[in-house]
């Protein structure tokens, strides 16, 4: 393979996560690129386009303009780039992590210097990333991660067990990767952490609960950082409508669990909702699921510290 400019629209993402994260990252990515035996991995090549924002776990999208065998490919490559004069900066990205931070500089200087622009280090209206990827480099504009969870976590109506909005973010990615016509449903929805999530992303969902109390903290919650009032009082049981997936936290409280029977119930009403549901519980559930007539596609279980969650992705049998 020659020096070229791309063909055809191609990212490369890059992910940093803590190792009690890394199960659930996984399944997020498997949920957008597929794979269904891909394990965690800390870059992925797609053509798919993301906004890195969206993902607790993505650092960067690096949108490919050049490719070649070598950084100086790459160099060479960047004297055709016309800035208009904007100034720009040019970082490294360890996708395949065999750089030092001494060589990622002088490779960044090396591209940088070929640029025909004013570099500008701290404020640059554009951003290059430069990315030796197993096969080959690249090279093209980054958009950086944006961690709008972050703004969630300060809710006026916090609940010591509710999803931390980054686990919430990320469940909510796995139930709807694509939210393009798709409707999302939330029937036991707390406080409203997952609701919250979804609505920052633009996603149609729907929120319910049976306890007054939590619909008037959701209620709250979501008025707090300017999203409408959609949750309503209902219990799951006598819900009705159509939904294309559904997340399910399966209610609990420190003192006491659900029984079998409760959880079975709240599973098989779940499954009249909608075809798919995520399911986030305290112990496994596949003879539950069994029962309840789905199939579990996928899963994973986070932990944090010797607490652990389970999380499954189900599909109507």
């Amino acid at each position: 393979m020659g020096n070229r400019m791309a063909d055809e629209a191609n990212y490369v993402y890059t992910y940093a996560f803590h190792e009690d994260e890394a199960d659930l990252c996984g399944l997020e990515q498997r949920a957008w690129f597929g794979g269904g035996s891909m394990k965690t991995a800390a870059w992925i090549e797609s053509g798919l386009r993301l906004d890195p924002s969206r993902s607790p776990f993505m650092k960067q999208r690096l949108h490919i303009r050049y490719e070649g065998q070598t950084a100086e490919d790459i160099a060479s490559q960047a004297e055709e780039m016309e800035l208009s004069g904007a100034t720009f900066k040019v970082i490294f990205i360890p996708a395949d992590g065999t750089e030092d931070y001494d060589r990622r500089r002088e490779l960044e200087r090396l591209v940088g210097a070929r640029v025909r622009g004013r570099a500008e280090m701290r404020t640059p209206a554009l951003r290059f990333g430069l990315a030796k990827l197993p096969d080959r480099w690249v090279f093209g504009e980054i958009e950086e991660q944006e961690a709008v969870w972050l703004r969630h976590k300060d809710k006026p109506r916090p609940y010591s067990t509710a999803l931390s909005t980054r686990v919430a973010r990320a469940i909510v990615n796995i139930a709807v990767p694509r939210p393009e016509g798709v409707r999302a449903v939330d029937p036991c929805c707390g406080i409203g952490t997952v609701l919250i999530e979804a609505l920052s992303m633009g996603i149609d969902i729907a929120g319910f609960d049976k306890n007054p109390l939590a619909v008037m903290g959701a209620r709250e919650n979501l008025r707090h950082f300017g999203y409408p009032d959609l949750v309503r009082i209902r219990d799951i049981h006598a819900q009705e409508g159509s939904y294309d997936v559904a997340i399910l936290d399966l209610p609990y409280n420190l003192c006491s669990g659900l029984s079998d029977d409760e959880q079975l119930a709240l599973l098989q009403s779940a499954r009249r909702l909608a075809p798919r549901i995520v399911v986030i519980a305290m112990e496994p559930i596949g003879g539950q699921a069994d029962r309840a007539g789905l199939r579990i596609a996928d899963g994973c279980v986070i932990r944090k510290g010797s607490f652990s969650r389970y999380v499954a992705v189900c599909e109507s049998r």
